[in-house]
């Protein structure tokens, strides 16, 4: 396994990331609205987030002369958005990344034991080689992202980054336990860090429930 990498948390620090992060927060802000803002702020998150996504030199013809540049390298990078909430983040993520492949995992978490089950998967069995871009609108207890980056890992991805929303500090302190020693880079790139989770898990202050302000409740 070699030595480990310590799990990294990036919090975008920018004037129209915490702007939109507002809205996305207020109450009164309807669906419509609230799935706009949140594809926006995941393009913002997804430009700080691909910082290190894997390029090759590549020389092209200007109508001048040759130039020499970087394309995306192969294999190509993978996103996988967690069913359903995560869905409302790719067209925001993919705007940035067109080429990538997407994979989906569906995940419900157990109101009363706050633990993950998975119920779907859609994914190349072989991800050898390949980074992994996780799209989860809310990092609460870390249950649901630890158990789909496991998963991730399982099958060889050599490097995962999850986007998220919002994200609660007990949330980053279980991921981080989890995957204490591993040697496969793991970051979080969020819009914030709350305060805290409530007795019922749910991030304070944070936005309420992501999936029934995407898509009401169902």
């Amino acid at each position: 396994m070699g030595y480990g990498v310590p799990m990294q948390t990036h919090v975008v620090d920018h004037p129209l990331v915490a702007h939109k992060l507002t809205t996305l927060r207020d109450e009164r802000t309807d669906s419509p609205t609230f799935r706009r803002l949140a594809d926006e702020l995941v393009t913002l998150l997804a430009y700080e987030a691909t910082r290190d996504v894997r390029v090759a030199e590549v020389t092209v013809q200007t109508p001048l002369a040759e130039a020499t540049g970087v394309r995306l390298a192969s294999p190509k990078p993978l996103v996988v958005p967690i069913l359903r909430a995560g869905l409302g983040m790719l067209d925001g993520m993919t705007r940035l990344l067109p080429t990538a492949e997407v994979g989906f995992i569906g995940m419900i978490r157990d109101e009363g034991t706050l633990q993950a089950q998975t119920y779907a998967t859609r994914l190349p069995d072989d991800l050898s080689g390949r980074q992994c871009y996780v799209l989860d609108p809310m990092l609460a207890t870390g249950g649901t992202l630890a158990a789909a980056i496991r998963l991730l890992l399982d099958r060889g991805a050599t490097d995962v980054t999850a986007l998220c929303l919002l994200a609660a500090p007990e949330g980053l302190k279980y991921l981080e336990a989890v995957f204490e020693g591993t040697s496969t880079p793991i970051r979080v790139v969020t819009a914030a860090v709350d305060s805290h989770l409530n007795e019922q898990g749910f991030i304070v202050p944070g936005l309420g429930d992501a999936g029934d302000r995407l898509y009401g409740v169902v």
